[in-house]
């Protein structure tokens, strides 16, 4: 059952022109017990007193567990893209350290599992739906570490700015042979090109890696036209939906 707790900020930084990155602890001291790729709900009221929420995939990158096992963190961290107007930009986008909000979870099923066999893992994301991936990068190490596996992450963004956490995740191929990183983008490239930059949307991107049943599992998470784009197209290669796993990120005013 997911618990109900406050949040406390206690520090923040720019991502990108709309994006912020948001570090919070729990008020009651606690640390949060999480499966990556999990996420929190953030409530709060509108001005006219009716409640709502917003939910926010848990970016902390914690210790080493297993695939699908939990971790235990003191910070909590998310990514917050701004909306025009909308109400969980005006409470998160002006939130300031050591201000509280309220919130719950943990809450999903976006996971690694210890049950996949599968020898390559695609994660395909655009925006702040690179926020899971972040999470798992300690469980993916396990993987590789294991062998016989490897890792592709196609991460579509506008222009190089929009590649939220990117030095972070070119950092960890350098570093995990496995693991490999397309940042994809879709109008304009790098002022100074990376050889492992791609040129177009993630979903075009795709049939590079001529996605195979025998070999994949494949993870979606971010906009969902993106989703929907790629699942359809994951399917043509001949995956089965049990080898799809979808997270759609939908900007709610």
């Amino acid at each position: 059952m997911a618990d109900h707790f406050q949040l406390r900020l206690v520090d923040s930084r720019m991502l990108a022109p709309t994006v912020r990155h948001l570090v919070f602890e729990r008020a009651d001291g606690r640390p949060l017990a999480f499966v990556p790729g999990q996420f929190l709900q953030v409530h709060f009221h509108y001005d006219d007193g009716s409640a709502t929420k917003r939910s926010y995939s848990v970016a902390t990158v914690g210790d080493g567990s297993a695939p699908g096992g939990s971790t235990e963190v003191g910070r909590i961290e998310i990514a917050v893209s701004y909306v025009e107007g909308g109400a969980a930009t005006g409470l998160l986008g002006g939130l300031e350290t050591g201000g509280v909000v309220e919130a719950s979870g943990p809450y999903g099923r976006f996971c690694l599992q210890q049950t996949d066999t599968h020898p390559r893992y695609l994660l395909l994301a655009t925006g702040t739906g690179v926020t899971p991936y972040r999470a798992m990068l300690p469980q993916i190490e396990k993987l590789l570490d294991g062998g016989g596996r490897e890792v592709v992450l196609l991460y579509g963004a506008r222009s190089e700015g929009g590649l939220l956490y990117g030095g972070e995740f070119e950092a960890f191929a350098q570093r995990h042979p496995g693991f490999v990183f397309h940042g994809c983008l879709s109008r304009q490239p790098r002022a100074t090109p990376c050889s492992s930059d791609r040129s177009g949307h993630v979903q075009d991107v795709l049939a590079e890696l001529g996605p195979h049943p025998d070999r994949d599992i494949a993870y979606l998470c971010g906009n969902p036209d993106m989703v929907d784009a790629a699942f359809a197209a994951l399917k043509e290669f001949g995956l089965p939906v049990s080898q799809i796993r979808r997270e759609k990120y939908i900007s709610s005013r």
